[in-house]
């Protein structure tokens, strides 16, 4: 079905499907708020870390980042659960698929920051 709305009334109602799914996933997810709590400690620290406004964009989108794949993998979790609470092994694969999506988005995360770390900690050799 083709959405009745166009141009910038589009774009509101996008945003507030978006807080939506925001809010949902937070009220839902306890990962997610984990998740959402270390990026608010983190975000000072790539102030710190970052000499240029493109490391602290590095680090900062990198935190993002994790947010971003748990938030998919909420909704992968979610669409799975809606088919039934018979277990599937193709449902049980696409779990364990999407949170080693969030494993991943987590080791990335993990290698920048330890690395800028210990560029700053070694005064950037």
């Amino acid at each position: 079905m083709k959405s009745p709305h166009r141009g910038f009334k589009r774009i509101v109602y996008a945003a507030g499907y978006s807080w939506k799914g925001f809010k949902s996933t937070w009220q839902h997810e306890a990962a997610f708020r984990q998740e959402v709590i270390l990026f608010g400690l983190l975000l000072p620290a790539a102030f710190w870390l970052g000499e240029s406004a493109f490391e602290r964009a590095i680090l900062i989108a990198v935190l993002m980042i994790v947010l971003l794949v748990e938030l998919l993998n909420t909704a992968i979790e979610s669409t799975v659960d809606r088919i039934g609470d018979d277990y599937h092994p193709l449902s049980g694969r696409a779990k364990d698929q999407a949170s080693a999506a969030v494993f991943v988005a987590f080791f990335i995360a993990a290698v920048v920051w330890i690395g800028f770390l210990i560029s700053k900690l070694m005064g950037g050799l």
